[in-house]
């Protein structure tokens, strides 16, 4: 035999993909609606030496064994079928396609108009279009790292990497980068424990960028839900199972951001890449009006996949599982999840998510939902059950409103830092399944949000009206950047006061990349088109008092279970003694009168869990104020405020102006 050849009816449905065997390899593709689908092998010069139609079909999936290759062998899809675009029929041999199950791919996605012509001007799109590459066998399988995480940290792969003083030349923007000592030492210094990696699998730059000059630079566009984006790991995946394994090793897990919610095939007059090619009514939602079938659009993106659809399920199971057993990954955070759930609304009981759940290697790994999409219905805080921990923008609205200074938000502070009981304190959840952030990917860094009362998205090109107008946001007397030593020392002030109140709070905290370090995007508060210096990390201006103090407030929380034990504050009395106890400046604890007072910025969280006991001052005033201390000894744990010395005398201590001081009881009551 000489040469790739198909064996007549030895193809297998088992596992879906390219799957290496004795004989060659087995190729599976599920699509219900294609007549015929082909296989296109390529050679290292990308010309196409051999194409094979897939002659085993049963339950919906067409297989077919091709011996002659073996690992390394690059391909893609071809399907034909119905094509009538208007009833969501895209059957078209002259587009290829990528698998869905495709492990590795040979370059990035380059948008063309090309890639979506209609059939009758039979051009062929190979040229234009990543070949996958059948991998070989992966190293052992293994099983999340499963420990509660005690701090997350949000980080885009380039954007942390390309201006890293240690990373140098091509290792700059990949994920070998973040194996780098000095990158590891910073969060073991920091004391993270869970390093969320904003999205790896490929994705392709959003219709309108290329006109532009702009990049997709945060991957939530992807195309495929096993290859990561070259990119990102250019000498292919097992550079993301290297990185894995020495994380563990320095006891950090990595979990993956994933986009199980579209594609970025977009809308019916987007690329012609993946599912749309092979089935879009199996992939994608539809809904039909005036006799015509429309993508649903519950992402706003163009697509939402349809996940209440069996082959959907299997899809985002295995690819789910891969990233677990063969990549090392410990959890995931899904981005816009209610999409995981609809069936069209969302239902917490939907198919996908029990099957996440009672999945075996899913149920242990760590899951963490953005509870919420654009769609109808989409705003599901809270309600994904005690298997997963959900994004708590609760926290982070009325944290952020709290510090502005908005009038009656002295119950809103005391009920977010005592763990949003009112969100989670249902069905045997804690705090700890909400994830407080005060700063993420899609908004102002934590420095930005104290500079700048307004968004400055100029760069993107969209006019400014792209990003949130909401911001809740505070320049502190200048808009923007400034050498006013006043002012510098005021908006530092209010950073650590902000990352004071996070790391003091009843719930899992999470930091934003370079936040820790006083990192600033020029007030764009949407830089997903930025791969620039506007979104990468300035590690030489780094912050390193800032970077000290995070450190600092972490090791406390650790330290100081009255911090950080999991149970929400209620102020009820246990053995005679409170969990809480809510303070007035005055020393007096807090009435109803003083909760009511829509003036109030101070307030005393006095908190205990069996001898330890702390006391947390919140004051967002802009003088200093002196509070009445509870009997007993008191010492200085953490204090926000650099410029003020704290005094504790005669049962008085001295509270900076707009600053969070915790207090610790030396001597037991």
């Amino acid at each position: 035999m000489t040469g790739p050849q198909l064996v007549p009816g030895a193809g297998t449905i088992d596992k879906l993909g390219a799957t290496i065997t004795p004989d060659g390899v087995n190729f599976a593709v599920y699509s219900e609606a294609a007549s015929a689908i082909w296989v296109s092998l390529y050679d290292e010069q990308d010309q196409e030496i051999d194409r094979f139609e897939l002659d085993v079909h049963e339950d919906n999936i067409h297989a077919g064994l091709i011996a002659g290759i073996g690992a390394g062998a690059r391909y893609g899809l071809r399907a034909d079928g119905r094509y009538d675009p208007d009833q969501g029929y895209f059957f078209d041999p002259n587009k290829l396609l990528v698998d869905p199950y495709a492990r590795r791919l040979d370059r990035v996605f380059v948008r063309s108009p090309r890639l979506r012509l209609p059939r009758e001007e039979a051009v062929d799109t190979a040229p234009l279009m990543p070949k996958a590459i059948v991998v070989g066998e992966g190293t052992e399988t293994i099983l999340p790292r499963k420990k509660a995480p005690n701090l997350f940290y949000e980080l885009n792969v380039r954007g942390f990497t390309m201006r890293h003083p240690s990373v140098q030349g091509p290792l700059r923007g990949t994920i070998a980068a973040l194996t780098t000592k000095r990158v590891i030492d910073h969060f073991k210094y920091l004391g993270v424990d869970t390093v969320q990696l904003m999205p790896t699998a490929a994705w392709i730059d959003e219709g309108h960028l290329p006109a532009l000059g702009l990049t997709n630079a945060w991957g939530y566009n992807p195309v495929t839900y096993f290859a990561i984006d070259p990119r990102l790991a250019p000498r292919g995946p097992q550079e993301l199972r290297v990185m894995t394994d020495l994380y563990r090793k320095n006891g950090i897990s990595v979990i993956l951001d994933v986009v199980y919610n579209h594609t970025g095939e977009g809308d019916a007059q987007g690329p012609m890449l993946s599912m749309m090619g092979l089935d879009a009514h199996t992939y994608y939602r539809y809904v039909e009006v005036d006799g015509k079938q429309h993508l649903i659009n519950d992402t706003g993106t163009g697509n939402t996949l349809r996940c209440d659809h069996p082959a959907v399920q299997r899809l985002v199971i295995e690819s789910l599982r891969y990233w677990i057993e063969e990549m090392g990954v410990s959890g995931f955070r899904f981005d816009l999840a209610p999409v995981l759930g609809r069936d069209p609304a969302f239902n917490p009981d939907a198919e996908m998510l029990k099957k996440i759940k009672a999945d075996p290697v899913l149920s242990k790994a760590i899951l963490v939902a953005e509870p919420w999409d654009p769609g109808p219905g989409g705003y599901a805080l809270g309600k994904f059950g005690k298997e997963f921990q959900e994004h708590n923008d609760t926290y982070r609205d009325e944290i952020r409103a709290f510090w502005k200074g908005e009038p009656a938000k002295i119950g809103a502070l005391a009920g977010k830092v005592a763990g949003s009981a009112e969100v989670f304190n249902v069905a045997g959840r804690k705090p700890s399944h909400g994830v407080n952030m005060l700063a993420v990917h899609d908004g102002f860094t934590l420095r930005d949000f104290v500079s700048y009362n307004d968004k400055h998205n100029e760069a993107n090109g969209e006019d400014n009206r792209d990003g949130h107008n909401n911001n809740q946001s505070w320049n502190c007397g200048v808009e923007g950047e400034t050498d006013d030593p006043n002012i510098i020392a005021a908006r530092k002030r209010d950073v650590r006061a902000l990352l004071a109140t996070l790391f003091l709070s009843r719930g899992t905290p999470l930091i934003q990349q370079g936040d820790e370090m006083y990192r600033t995007q020029q007030g764009n508060n949407n830089a997903y088109a930025q791969d620039n210096e506007i979104s990468w990390v300035d590690w030489e201006g780094a912050d390193g008092t800032l970077v000290d103090f995070v450190a600092a407030i972490n090791t406390f929380r650790k330290e100081h279970p009255a911090v950080s034990h999991d149970h929400f504050l209620s102020g009820e009395e246990r053995n005679g003694v409170k969990d809480v106890v809510w303070l007035h400046p005055d020393g007096r604890e807090m009435n109803e009168g003083d909760w009511n007072d829509s003036g109030a910025s101070v307030l005393g969280m006095h908190i205990r869990h069996k001898d330890d006991e702390v006391l947390v001052w919140f004051n967002r005033r802009i003088e200093s104020v002196a509070a009445q201390l509870p009997e007993g000894e008191w010492t200085v744990g953490i204090d926000s405020d650099p410029d003020t010395e704290v005094t504790i005398e005669d049962g008085q201590v001295q509270i900076g102006a707009r600053s969070v001081l915790a207090l610790v009881r030396t001597q037991p009551q």
